[in-house]
Protein backbone atom coordinates (compact mmCIF):
# COMPACT_ATOMS: atom_id res chain seq x y z
CA UNK A 1 0.00 0.00 0.00
CA UNK A 2 1.49 3.80 -0.88
CA UNK A 3 1.59 6.03 1.85
CA UNK A 4 2.03 9.80 0.48
CA UNK A 5 3.84 10.81 -2.52
CA UNK A 6 7.68 9.98 -1.47
CA UNK A 7 7.86 6.28 -1.73
CA UNK A 8 6.36 5.26 1.28
CA UNK A 9 4.98 1.66 1.06
CA UNK A 10 3.39 -0.60 3.83
CA UNK A 11 4.27 -4.30 3.07
CA UNK A 12 1.31 -6.53 3.74
CA UNK A 13 2.57 -9.99 3.05
CA UNK A 14 5.77 -12.00 4.94
CA UNK A 15 8.82 -11.23 3.32
CA UNK A 16 12.77 -10.40 4.27
CA UNK A 17 14.36 -7.42 3.91
CA UNK A 18 16.90 -8.08 1.79
CA UNK A 19 14.01 -10.17 -0.53
CA UNK A 20 12.13 -6.41 -0.28
CA UNK A 21 15.30 -4.48 -1.21
CA UNK A 22 16.31 -6.79 -4.12
CA UNK A 23 12.75 -5.89 -5.46
CA UNK A 24 12.22 -2.59 -4.81
CA UNK A 25 15.64 -1.80 -6.26
CA UNK A 26 14.85 -4.33 -9.60
CA UNK A 27 11.68 -1.92 -9.70
CA UNK A 28 13.30 1.12 -9.60
CA UNK A 29 14.82 2.95 -13.08
CA UNK A 30 17.93 4.81 -10.77
CA UNK A 31 19.91 3.81 -7.71
CA UNK A 32 18.86 4.87 -4.41
CA UNK A 33 19.05 3.78 -0.95
CA UNK A 34 15.93 1.88 0.78
CA UNK A 35 14.94 2.33 4.10
CA UNK A 36 13.04 -0.24 5.18
CA UNK A 37 10.60 -0.10 9.12
CA UNK A 38 9.05 -3.14 10.51
CA UNK A 39 5.45 -1.97 11.39
CA UNK A 40 6.35 -3.03 15.09
CA UNK A 41 9.34 -0.17 14.88
CA UNK A 42 6.68 2.21 13.73
CA UNK A 43 3.91 1.17 16.07
CA UNK A 44 6.39 1.45 18.97
CA UNK A 45 7.74 4.88 17.63
CA UNK A 46 4.08 6.15 17.85
CA UNK A 47 3.46 4.98 21.33
CA UNK A 48 5.85 7.88 22.94
CA UNK A 49 4.89 11.46 22.78
CA UNK A 50 7.79 12.70 20.99
CA UNK A 51 5.74 15.87 20.36
CA UNK A 52 3.84 16.08 23.41
CA UNK A 53 5.77 19.61 24.97
CA UNK A 54 5.55 21.02 21.17
CA UNK A 55 2.47 22.77 20.64
CA UNK A 56 0.95 22.26 16.87
CA UNK A 57 1.06 25.17 14.74
CA UNK A 58 -0.07 25.65 11.53
CA UNK A 59 3.88 27.36 10.21
CA UNK A 60 6.03 24.59 12.11
CA UNK A 61 5.43 21.33 10.60
CA UNK A 62 6.58 17.60 13.16
CA UNK A 63 9.19 15.03 11.00
CA UNK A 64 10.81 12.09 11.89
CA UNK A 65 13.88 11.45 9.74
CA UNK A 66 14.99 7.47 9.33
CA UNK A 67 18.33 6.44 9.43
CA UNK A 68 19.51 3.96 7.36
CA UNK A 69 21.88 2.51 10.25
CA UNK A 70 22.70 3.63 13.92
CA UNK A 71 25.25 6.71 13.46
CA UNK A 72 28.91 5.85 14.54
CA UNK A 73 28.64 8.93 16.87
CA UNK A 74 25.97 11.15 18.42
CA UNK A 75 25.00 14.43 18.18
CA UNK A 76 24.07 16.61 21.12
CA UNK A 77 20.43 17.11 21.29
CA UNK A 78 18.42 19.35 20.74
CA UNK A 79 20.03 21.26 18.50
CA UNK A 80 18.33 24.27 16.60
CA UNK A 81 19.53 25.62 13.01
CA UNK A 82 20.84 28.14 12.43
CA UNK A 83 22.59 27.93 15.81
CA UNK A 84 21.89 31.56 16.34
CA UNK A 85 18.69 33.72 15.78
CA UNK A 86 15.53 32.37 14.49
CA UNK A 87 15.43 28.75 13.86
CA UNK A 88 14.17 26.79 10.98
CA UNK A 89 14.60 23.49 12.24
CA UNK A 90 15.59 21.45 15.31
CA UNK A 91 16.38 18.51 16.31
CA UNK A 92 14.50 17.04 19.28
CA UNK A 93 15.54 14.03 20.22
CA UNK A 94 16.99 10.53 18.22
CA UNK A 95 15.34 6.99 18.82
CA UNK A 96 17.62 4.59 17.82
CA UNK A 97 17.39 5.26 13.73
CA UNK A 98 14.10 7.74 14.31
CA UNK A 99 15.09 11.59 14.00
CA UNK A 100 12.74 13.65 15.63
CA UNK A 101 12.41 17.42 14.99
CA UNK A 102 9.96 20.32 13.67
CA UNK A 103 10.86 22.53 10.96
CA UNK A 104 9.09 25.90 9.97
CA UNK A 105 7.23 26.39 6.44
CA UNK A 106 10.80 28.20 5.14
CA UNK A 107 12.17 27.51 1.83
CA UNK A 108 15.80 27.68 3.75
CA UNK A 109 14.47 25.08 6.43
CA UNK A 110 14.33 22.45 3.63
CA UNK A 111 18.42 22.73 2.95
CA UNK A 112 18.79 21.95 6.72
CA UNK A 113 16.57 18.84 6.38
CA UNK A 114 19.27 18.22 2.77
CA UNK A 115 22.29 18.10 5.54
CA UNK A 116 21.09 15.01 8.18
CA UNK A 117 23.29 12.55 5.90
CA UNK A 118 26.52 14.60 6.42
CA UNK A 119 25.52 15.67 10.06
CA UNK A 120 24.29 11.93 11.00
CA UNK A 121 27.24 10.21 8.98
CA UNK A 122 24.44 8.00 7.19
CA UNK A 123 21.67 8.16 4.37
CA UNK A 124 18.75 9.67 6.08
CA UNK A 125 15.14 10.09 4.89
CA UNK A 126 12.41 12.38 6.44
CA UNK A 127 8.74 12.26 6.78
CA UNK A 128 6.03 14.61 8.07
CA UNK A 129 4.63 13.62 11.58
CA UNK A 130 1.22 12.76 9.42
CA UNK A 131 2.59 10.78 6.99
CA UNK A 132 3.43 8.20 10.19
CA UNK A 133 0.37 8.39 11.42
CA UNK A 134 -1.40 7.34 8.73
CA UNK A 135 1.39 4.29 8.45
CA UNK A 136 0.35 3.61 11.84
CA UNK A 137 -3.24 3.81 11.02
CA UNK A 138 -3.07 0.75 8.24
CA UNK A 139 -1.14 -1.06 10.65
CA UNK A 140 -3.71 -1.13 13.19
CA UNK A 141 -6.27 -2.47 10.53
CA UNK A 142 -4.37 -5.75 10.54
CA UNK A 143 -1.30 -7.60 10.51
CA UNK A 144 1.83 -6.24 8.47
Amino acid sequence: MNIGAAGTFVIRQPVTRAQLRAELARRLPFDTEIMICQGREIVRLMSHPHFADQPARPDIVRFVSVLSRRPRSALSMPMSLPSSGTWLLKILARDDRFVFGLYRRHMKAIGYLGTFDRLFGVPVTTRNWNTMTAIAEVLGQGEA
